[in-house]
């Protein structure tokens, strides 16, 4: 059994998972539209993490024997001045996501829920991979300013990131007219 307030606040971390995928989409779709498509594949790759991570907190309440409760998923920003802005927002989210995965080891810690801290801090260290990419990535592109030639390079090696097998964001798992 999980205590109300940290069921309430797992349940609207998988919102916040799945909201954090159709960001990540949104930016999929801008990058795509600049025809940048290692940051487009980057994205969808990262679209595909974030669905993961709603599933985990999914799988945790329904494994102890608790309710899951989905909850509409905004509209969210699908227009950037340019590509560092949409690395610039999504440092800002994963730093976003951080604050709000501390505060539920926060309220695991307070209710002494023992059972929810290994999943908890999974997630405290994957915090921390999530903002170093995309820290990382922001710095990248400061850099590179107005290069189109530093630009193509990155966009280039952004696009060797793998998808896990078989995801629904990977083209060649439904491309089957190839």
């Amino acid at each position: 059994m999980i205590k109300q307030e940290l069921l309430d606040a797992m349940n609207d971390q998988i919102n916040y998972e799945l909201e954090s995928s159709y960001i990540y989409l949104s930016m999929a779709a801008y990058f795509a539209s600049m025809n940048l498509d290692g940051m487009a594949h980057w994205m969808r790759v990262q679209a595909h993490e974030e669905i993961i991570h709603a599933m985990k907190f999914f799988d945790h309440i329904i494994d102890r024997g608790e309710k899951v409760i989905l909850k509409d998923v905004k509209q969210l920003k699908t227009n950037w001045s340019n590509p560092k802005q949409v690395w610039d927002n999504a440092y800002e989210h994963e730093q976003l996501i951080t604050s709000r995965i501390n505060n539920l080891m926060s309220i695991a810690r307070k209710l002494q829920d023992f059972t929810s801290e290994p999943l908890l801090q999974w997630f405290v260290n994957e915090q921390i991979e999530e903002e170093v990419n995309t820290s990382k990535i922001s710095q990248q592109m400061a850099l590179i300013k107005e290069d189109s030639q530093g630009l193509f390079m990155l966009d280039a090696q952004l696009a060797t990131r793998s998808f896990p097998a078989g995801s629904c964001f990977d083209p060649t798992a439904y491309n089957v007219a190839n």
